[in-house]
């Protein structure tokens, strides 16, 4: 009677990774538990989440290296393998709210989220005309929430603007306004295999010393028309889910990073920590923290614990 916080399967969005090709189904080493699927497979994922009451679910494509270059042109491709599974998942599944990823990583010869000139600077303008581009690419598949996890400055504002002219003005954007630089990400790029191929990403990701400047990135996404604001990752970072919390109105989302999830796992297969207790507790804590959306690895088994 007296719980503060409750989880709910509401409160998630599961991650997935879309393999191209039929009948795969591809285990992540670094993420015990967590698979790339086909889009057949990931069909039948889908079909048992939606069952477990796990309704939101943010797709990322995993792309071959014959398919990247240095401007990222598959991203928008309407023949690429992403795109057309993104728009068959959705007319299949409309009741499922799907998310997208925008930003260069996966589709670079470079593994930035950005465009690199030759003497390795990330270009943040003209990275815009990409990015919007992929934008707009997959609101016309019938996605719901687009999610630019780029960090280029200005770009909230530049994908709106992209949507709004072409008719997407219902198309959500969930920002990722304070994605810090972190070493928590490690899993996420083994599963993509997006890693930046030289330095690193802290040019245009948060120092995680810093808490005001999550204030500053937040307060400008929404002015440039952000429908949710995102923190991620979520563990080390639930200061900021609540200080974002309390000084904006639109909902807050948190990402529940592979680091996080691949911890936690490691652990419990050691026998160090009850792994279903510290997982359920770690969702608990984001929700109480402030988050409305939890993004997280855990969706479908948290969600099988709480339907009972």
């Amino acid at each position: 009677m007296i719980e503060e916080t409750r989880l709910s399967t509401k409160d998630f969005m599961y991650p997935l990774f879309l393999l191209e090709g039929k009948n795969k189904k591809v285990e992540v080493d670094s993420m015990p538990g967590i698979y790339r699927f086909s889009q057949d497979n990931m069909r039948a994922e889908i079909e048992q989440c939606l069952e477990l009451g796990v309704k939101s679910f943010d797709i990322f494509p995993v792309v071959a290296e014959k398919y990247k270059d240095k401007e990222a042109t598959y991203s928008y491709d309407p023949d690429f393998f992403y795109l057309k599974a993104l728009r068959e998942l959705k007319e299949e599944f409309p009741e499922a709210c799907i998310m997208t990823d925008v930003a260069m990583d996966p589709y670079s010869v470079d593994g930035h989220d950005g465009l690199v000139d030759e003497d390795g600077k990330i270009l943040n303008d003209e990275s815009l005309e990409i990015l919007g581009s992929m934008a707009l690419a997959q609101a016309e598949t019938g996605i719901d929430i687009i999610g630019p996890s780029d960090m280029m400055d200005g770009r909230v504002e530049f994908i709106r603007e992209v949507l709004d002219e072409s008719g997407y003005e219902d198309t959500s954007i969930m920002s990722y306004s304070a994605k810090y630089a972190s070493a928590f990400y490690g899993p996420f790029r083994d599963a993509l295999d997006s890693a930046p191929k030289f330095g690193d990403k802290k040019t245009y990701q948060m120092d995680p010393a810093n808490l005001r400047e999550a204030m500053i990135e937040a307060e400008l996404d929404e002015e440039e028309g952000a429908d949710f604001l995102m923190v991620k990752p979520a563990l080390a970072y639930l200061d900021v889910i609540k200080l974002l919390r309390d000084n904006f109105d639109v909902p807050i989302a948190a990402y529940n990073v592979s680091g996080e999830y691949a911890m936690v796992k490691a652990a419990a297969q050691k026998g160090w920590i009850d792994g279903e207790r510290a997982m359920m507790e770690s969702l608990l804590s984001i929700k109480r923290a402030g988050a409305k959306v939890i993004l997280t690895y855990f969706a479908k088994e948290a969600a099988q614990i709480l339907k009972g």
